[in-house]
């Protein structure tokens, strides 16, 4: 790939740059409060509820009201707590998430005020790198915040958080790996021009998928929010935190979640491209300012999915996400980079016939597939006979004559009366006395 796109950037006057920045500030705080609301509404849809619909037009003010009055709550500090670092972790995990929208192209060139600048902050060749870096920053505020806040179900909580997105940041990482192969580099805007035919989401669509799977595990989003889960943690990591130190908490969920939809959407959906062809139809649709609506409309996509996940599925064990991330997303990742190098490999250098490959690596994914089904039977095997034994971890034995069916057994009672025998034993003692 030329660096040409690149060469567009670190050539903008220093009050373009300001203005970029304050915008991308701006729309990432606007985006949060439709997207409190949009939740809201959605979920209230799927349940046959009617959700905010009072303060402004559609109730889309209710997270702005929402806003005011988290930040005139009393803020509370416990005791217990490191007050220096409990006031930090909120920015911790705050900041990152602003900072990783620096690299996401929203456009091409464009008129801006005059100057010729692409619609995007800045870009370098290592790009994708720098926004994983910059999201894994977040991490150290969430465990900060659990660990300083003197609470054992914070602590908790945190170090939950912290296990669970640093192993779906390596399955994450991996189902990246393909489109650095096809696209030739790390740049954002490079990425975005490679797509400029095929999107990579169709002819990489296992890595597609994993990614999809993986950005709702690093987001702590239903169903993998298991360092708020209530019924165990009470709130996680912010259960001591109030005002507006927990909305910053809440902030950061709410941009991390458009962070990986408009990663997603840039090395996956074509980024700020039309979608279905329709450049081909009208020239016109990637040019000018046009490209954003197709972006935003992508990110929404998106995000729409994650609210549809929290109002369908039921939280998971942790021990089963644990295990799904490291025995089976992670696997399938590794075998699906050495698939994509070998055909990627064979195409530049002009090798065998693709037709050929392409069975041989579909016969592969059959076996690889049967074999982690029976790999699954024989785990179920395995953890039947160990529930058996007395002392069967993590569920309780199984009665001694195995499960009961059908009705219960009827209660038995000896043949006595209930009334007579006491009253004759209070008799007997008031006797004694």
């Amino acid at each position: 790939m030329a660096a040409e796109p690149l060469s567009q950037f670190g050539h903008d006057v220093w009050w373009v740059i300001v203005i970029k920045t304050l915008l991308i500030f701006v729309i990432l705080v606007l985006l949060t409060l439709f997207n409190i609301w949009w939740e809201r509404r959605v979920v209230a849809r799927m349940q046959h509820r009617i959700g905010p619909n009072v303060h402004g037009p559609f109730g889309l003010l209710q997270s702005l009201a929402d806003g005011v009055k988290l930040a005139l709550k009393e803020d509370l500090t416990p005791k217990a707590a490191d007050k220096v670092v409990f006031l930090i972790a909120p920015v911790l995990a705050t900041v990152p998430a602003f900072v990783t929208f620096a690299v996401i192209p929203f456009g091409p060139t464009v008129n801006f005020f005059g100057q010729e600048t692409p619609l995007q902050l800045t870009d370098m060749p290592v790009a994708v790198l720098f926004v994983m870096a910059i999201a894994s920053i977040g991490i150290y505020g969430i465990v900060l915040g659990g660990w300083s806040s003197g609470s054992t179900y914070s602590l908790l909580g945190g170090l939950r958080s912290s296990a669970q997105m640093i192993s779906y940041e390596v399955a994450m990482g991996l189902a990246l790996v393909a489109v650095f192969l096809y696209a030739g580099s790390m740049s954002t805007s490079q990425i975005v021009d490679a797509q400029d035919d095929l999107w990579f989401g169709l002819i990489l669509a296992p890595s597609f998928v994993i990614y999809c799977i993986a950005m709702v595990g690093e987001t702590n989003r239903a169903p993998f929010d298991l360092p708020e889960a209530e019924g165990e943690l009470v709130g996680g990591f912010h259960t001591e935190y109030s005002s507006l130190k927990f909305a910053l908490f809440f902030l950061a969920e709410y941009i991390n979640m458009a962070t990986v939809s408009a990663l997603a959407t840039t090395l996956f959906l074509g980024g700020w491209h039309a979608p279905f062809w329709i450049d081909h139809v009208w020239a016109g649709a990637n040019e000018g300012y046009w490209p954003v609506l197709w972006f935003f409309g992508k990110v929404l996509f998106f995000i729409f999915v994650f609210i549809w996940l929290r109002g369908s599925l039921p939280r998971l064990r942790y021990d089963q996400f644990m295990a799904f991330g490291w025995k089976r997303l992670i696997p399938i990742a590794l075998v699906w980079i050495v698939a994509v190098a070998t055909i990627r490999s064979i195409s530049l250098e002009g090798g065998i016939d693709r037709r050929w490959l392409l069975i041989g690596i579909g016969v592969l994914a059959v076996i690889f597939v049967v074999l982690f089904f029976i790999g699954d039977s024989a785990e179920e095997t395995e953890e039947v006979e160990a529930v058996a034994h007395p002392g069967g971890f993590p569920v309780p034995p199984m009665p001694a004559g195995g499960a009961v069916r059908g009705a219960a057994q009827p209660l038995t009672f000896e043949n006595r009366s209930p009334i007579t025998e006491p009253v004759a034993a209070t008799r007997s003692a008031g006797e004694e006395i």
